[in-house]
Formats: structure tokens, sequence, C-alpha cells
């Protein structure tokens, strides 16, 4: 008899957990996985110091602490035109993970087919595989700087197409979608009764004047989605493990279910700290430009190395093409650079169901300026 749990990656093994092991052990520079090494806010740090001295540190409402549901209604309105209910459609979760596994969750059943595509965040397609459903990949190519091909989409459609999973800006090709990706997406779930699962956990993270093209703007697109968000790339605190879905009332009620049974509430003294926090917009309003320096400072370093630069349009990752350098795998090869030139990065092809390899390296930017120098300096070094 096959065990469910068997349909899960082993713990400890995946290529994330590997190369930051690799880089501690090496002591390389850690451009691998993606976190700061800079801190958050000594006022947020203050703020949670003050709430759990005033006795927010019992249990939290399921839903999350109101005032903070509060604010990021009022967040959403002034970003995107968009009205949610903080009572029965916003819901505070433990990170972005656990809210895109409760989403799946709630609504992925046995043989249903989720439409996923590839380079994907390697926690999409265990969460559909444990519910019983059925990964549908569509793989997207460098070549074209992973645009979305929507005719093929429209091929993978079938009766049981019960889920689209979005991710934008994307990691890791830090790709965007646009208004032509909108309008196609319209067009194909129009009268079906298919949801969207939209990770928009670097929201802010987008450069160039781009516009984040959520699909909170979009009131068909809205009224048939869960949105995911995380406060962790939103305030540099990625241990802390706060996040927060979006969804309509009919959507969020199934959502709950599964909510109240995985986690049931979340760090109570955070959340009354993070609604104090938000009551500034421009903790979330800098970031654009606080981060596209960061972004144009690694490529002007990076340019003067042999990589190919991947163009960056948002979330905090930098990627790179090395083919025209050597044939090795992107995997060994990004073990080399970790080992040899002492900078960890991640191989592409570790997103792909079929270990599709592109010759791509992923980098993190979200680094100390000192960091980002002392690891372009490595790579300028190192012999390949």
């Amino acid at each position: 008899m096959t065990s469910i749990v068997s349909k899960l990656p082993q713990v400890g093994t995946t290529i994330f957990t590997t190369m930051s092991a690799l880089a501690a052990q090496v002591g390389a520079i850690n451009l691998s996985q993606g976190f700061p090494d800079y801190d958050c806010s000594p006022e947020l740090i203050e703020l949670v110091n003050q709430a759990m001295k005033e006795g927010h540190n019992q249990y939290a409402p399921m839903a999350g602490v109101k005032a903070l549901r509060d604010e990021i209604a009022n967040k959403v309105q002034k970003l995107h035109g968009a009205a949610y209910d903080p009572d029965t459609e916003i819901t505070i979760t433990a990170g972005g993970t656990q809210a895109i596994f409760t989403a799946i969750s709630a609504v992925i059943h046995p043989n249903d087919e989720v439409i996923v595509f590839e380079p994907a965040f390697d926690c999409y397609a265990p969460a559909i595989k444990v519910m019983g459903g059925i990964v549908k990949s569509l793989e997207l190519e460098p070549t074209n700087n992973y645009r979305i091909d929507w005719g093929m989409v429209k091929k993978l459609i079938t009766n049981r197409t019960k889920l689209i999973i979005l991710n934008s800006p994307h990691n890791p090709t830090a790709t965007i979608l646009h208004q032509e990706d909108i309008e196609q997406l319209s067009a194909i779930v129009h009268n079906q009764d298919i949801l969207i699962l939209s990770d928009e956990v670097y929201e802010h993270l987008i450069y160039d004047g781009e516009v984040h093209h959520s699909m909170a703007r979009y009131p068909e697109l809205k009224e048939r989605s869960f949105i995911v968000a995380s406060f962790g790339k939103l305030f540099h605190a990625t241990g802390w493990k706060v996040g927060y879905v979006l969804a309509p009332e009919y959507l969020m009620n199934e959502f709950r279910k599964v909510h109240q049974f995985l986690v049931f509430s979340v760090n109570s003294a955070m959340q009354h700290a993070m609604a104090q926090y938000l009551k500034d917009e421009n903790t979330y309003r800098s970031l654009p430009d606080f981060f596209q320096q960061k972004r144009d400072y690694f490529r002007q370093g990076l340019a003067q190395t042999q990589f190919e630069l991947l163009p960056s349009y948002g979330s905090y990752f930098q990627s790179v093409k090395y083919g025209h350098l050597n044939n090795e795998s992107d995997v060994d090869f990004a073990m080399r650079l970790t080992r040899e030139a002492g900078v960890a990065c991640i191989p592409t092809s570790v997103f792909y169901t079929r270990g599709t390899d592109h010759k791509v390296l992923r980098f993190c930017f979200a680094k100390k300026q000192e960091t980002l120098d002392d690891a372009v300096n490595r790579l300028l070094d190192f012999k390949l």
C-alpha cells in the first residue's frame, strides 16, 4: 500500500538546504536562499517588544488580529482599488508557504488538474499531489524571457481543470505579468469554473516603474482568486513567518476550514506590531526604490563577469546564463561555484519537474552592499 507521505520530497534534501549547508561548510557567500543578510527595522522590533509587554502573548483570533486585517484592507484599497472585507475575506497565515498549502488543500480533490508554470517554486506541486490532484506543467524558457504562451495554456485546459497557479513577481525568473497576460488569462477563465492561486509574495519588489498586476485589480479575476502575500518579504523578516491571504468570502470559508486545523492562529504580538507599523505607508511604498538600487548595483557588478544577465523586473533575484562558457549541468556548476569561487547560488533546473537545464543560475541580491561587492569580486577572480 502506497503511503501518502511518499508523495512528498524527503525532508532536508531540497536544493535550498543543500546549497546553504554547502555554503556554510566551505565559507561561501550565500546568495542561494532568498533572505536578507541585514536586519529588519528597529522600530518594528520595538513594536513587537511593546506588544509583548502589553500582554499580547496568548492566542490571536483564528482569522488574525482585527487591527492587522483592517490595515491590510486599507493597503489593498489604496494600492489596487480593491475592497476586501477584513472579517470575511482576509486571513493571517504562518507565512506564504502555509497559505499556499492551505489554499490548495481547500479546493483540490483527487483528479482535479492544476496548471503550473515552470520554473516554479517547489512548494506548489507537493501540495497538489498530496491532495490527489494532477499537476499540468507548462515549461517556460529564457529564450523569450519566460513569457507565458497562452495558446499552450488553452490546450492544457480540460473539464477537470480546477486551478491555475500564478506567481508575479516570479521566483526564480524575476519576471512579471503584463497587461497582455491579464487579458489572455481573463479570456481563458471567462465563464469557466477555474480558480486562481496568485502567489504575490514579492508584490512590492517591482522595478523600473512597472505596475504590479495583482488579481485584486480585476473584478472577474478577484472573484475567483486566492491572493497570497508575505510580511517576511515586506518587512525584511523572513524568519518571522507571517503572511496573509485575500479571497472572496466563498473561497475564504473553505480556506479557513483547513487553516483552523492546520495552524489555527499566528503569532499574536507580531500581528499587533505589524498593524501599528503598517499605518505608515512608506513602509511598503519605499520598497521598489530600495530594492531596485540593490538590483542595479548587483547587475553593474555582474556585468563585469563573463555571465550573460537575464532581465530582473521584480523579486530580489537575478538570473544569469553561462551556457556560452561551458557545458556543465547547472547543478554541477552551482556546486563548483560554491566550492571554488566561494559564492552560492541556485541552479534553476530544480524548479522544473523534468529537471530542464537551460544553463541558468539564480542569485539573491537582498544583501548588504559589502556582501554584494565581495560576491562580485569572488566571481571576477574565479577561473572558469
